[in-house]
Formats: C-alpha cells, structure tokens, sequence
C-alpha cells in the first residue's frame, strides 16, 4: 500500500524551522553591533533631566503600579530572561500568517526601545531589542528593570516617570496610590494620550478595568477588590 504524502506537514515543519532559526541566526549576526546596557541608569536621568523629572531611586512600597504594570503588559515577566519565547513564537507565526496578533515586548524589550531606540523601528531593530533585552535581564535585577521602567516611562499630559504622574494626575506620592489610581496609570503606558484621563477619562476607565481584570486574572487582587478599585474615586487634580 502507498504511503500517503501529507504537503501541509512538510510546510509546517519548515515554517517551524524557519520561526527557530532565523531569529537565532539575527541575534547572532546583530551581537557584536547592538551596545551595551551598563548606561541604562544614567540614560534614564538623562532623559529624566531633561524633562526636569524626579528619578525613582527605589520601587515604592507598595507598589502596586508595578503589579498592574505586570499584570497588563508582561504577565511572566519573573519568569522570563527578557524575552518571553512564547510571544516570539506568536509573533513569528503573525508574521508568516499575516495574523495581527504578533505577540507582545516584555518589559525589558519595552525599556530597551525607550532607551537605546525612541525613534527606531523594523526588523533590525527588533532584533537589537530583543538582544538588549536579555542584557538588562543578565546585568540587573527584576527590581531594578521595573525601577528604571517605571522612572523612564512616558504617562501621557506631560508627566514622565512615576513621581511625576503620581504628584501631576492625583497630587500623592508613589506609594500613596491607590489601586484605583495605579491601575489607571498602569494602563496608560500602552498610549498615553489616548487613555490621559484628564483629556479622555471615559477611554482611560475602559483602559483602567482591563487593567483590573488583568490583576484579577493573575490573582494580585479578588474580583471583589477590583470591583471597589474601580468604583472607588479617582481624586484627579
């Protein structure tokens, strides 16, 4: 009896091959290009000093922006050396596919853009990311990545760095925030002048309850909590 041949396997094999290899082979072409990361703290009051903000010279306690942060935007970040492989899985497959979902930047990846490349994009660049990535990973801790991203990061209205929107949105400290408040900044790093809300509140809440709902879905907070989070008053200046 014939064997029979099964075309679809042979091109899923090779799309997986290709989804491998490939980014293998850029990070290895891209290495010796890509800087270093031993800067990265000064590149953030760099950028901070030119803004006229305050640094962040340790996470608050609490810190529950951090937790939303995570919660919404890099859920295994702890887990993680930098780069997260199932979303490089994800976004080699939307990039053969032509699918739009072409996985998410992890933290580290996010703070690499904002540091090394503001202004940057293409394939080149992601590689360089993904490299820087897995350097800041290597030389600093968890607890310092969320510290620099936290200080670096832009909140929409003129606000860079925690101190800043934390003092600019409600008037308060970082650790004074409440959930409701920090769960509303957490959502602002994805686009910050679509959810400023001082400029588009109604946008920023939708934003601010799927925030919640991450927290709820990775266990930070009970469904109960997020519910009063979200109704409590938000106290914006």
């Amino acid at each position: 009896m014939a064997l029979t041949r099964h075309p679809w396997r042979r091109r899923a094999t090779g799309t997986l091959a290709v989804l491998v290899v490939a980014p293998i082979l850029g990070v290895a072409i891209l290495w010796p290009l890509t800087p270093g990361v031993a800067n990265a703290d000064q590149l953030v009051r760099t950028h901070l000093s030119a803004f006229h903000s305050a640094d962040l010279i340790v996470l608050p306690r609490p810190d529950r922006v951090a937790q939303a942060l995570i919660a919404t935007e890099d859920s295994r970040f702890f887990q993680t050396p930098g780069i997260d492989p199932v979303s490089v899985v994800r976004a080699g497959v939307g990039t053969v596919t032509g699918s739009s979902d072409t996985g998410a930047a992890t933290l580290e990846q996010q703070l690499a853009k904002n540091l090394y490349f503001p202004q940057d994009d293409g394939l080149v660049v992601k590689v360089q990311e993904a490299e820087l990535a897995l350097q800041l990973d290597a030389h600093y801790s968890k607890n310092d990545i969320l510290r620099m991203y936290l200080a670096d990061v832009y909140f929409g209205h003129g606000f860079y760095g925690l101190p800043a929107a934390a003092n600019g949105y409600f008037g308060v400290t970082p650790a004074q925030l409440s959930w409701a408040q920090a769960s509303m900044l957490a959502g602002l790093v994805q686009a910050p002048s679509a959810y400023d809300p001082i400029d588009h509140l109604s946008t920023g809440r939708l934003r601010q309850r799927h925030v919640l709902d991450r927290l709820v879905a990775t266990h930070a907070l009970s469904a109960a909590q997020a519910d009063a989070a979200f109704a409590a008053p938000l106290g914006l200046r």
